[in-house]
């Protein structure tokens, strides 16, 4: 029986070596994606839909306080969520794995038509903020009569 010879087994086994701990390194910091690379995410994650009369958003914004978020309108169709999502404060101990983000966000949508600023509302339950956006009324569906000859 004869061996067979393969010139590139070695570097072979030191580039997968090297793969595994690239990908180790960057699962410390992301996790998700192909074979434990990093994906990229959007904080906080929105859902935004319609109604005939208004916008609605959705954030997903775990482990925030009230006082920690602000929500900017204008007079045309951007809406500004901003906020603070501070680190956990630890007197001893170390970090085995860090997949949730800290600091400040801000995250701005543009919406597909303009809204009345002055009639938003906002709730924030269970760590989902809730916005309720009216059309402003140029924007809203008008019902047009069609007369028959």
């Amino acid at each position: 029986m004869r061996a067979r010879w393969y010139p590139l087994a070695d570097l072979q086994s030191e580039l997968g070596r090297m793969r595994d701990e690239m990908d180790r390194l960057f699962g410390r910091y992301a996790s998700g994606g192909r074979r434990g690379w990093p994906t990229v995410s959007v904080f906080p994650a929105m859902n935004v839909w319609e109604d005939d009369q208004s916008f609605l958003v959705e954030a997903e914004l775990p482990g925030l306080e009230l006082s920690d978020l602000e929500i900017l309108v204008n007079a045309g169709s951007l809406l500004t969520v901003k906020g603070q999502r501070r680190e956990p404060e630890w007197q001893n101990g170390s970090w085995h794995r860090r997949e949730r983000s800290f600091g400040t966000f801000a995250r701005t949508l543009e919406l597909p038509a303009p809204v009345d600023p002055d009639h938003v509302e906002a709730s924030f339950k269970n760590g989902v903020l809730r916005i309720r956006l009216p059309k402003a009324e140029q924007a809203k569906p008008r019902r047009i009569e069609v007369r028959a000859n």
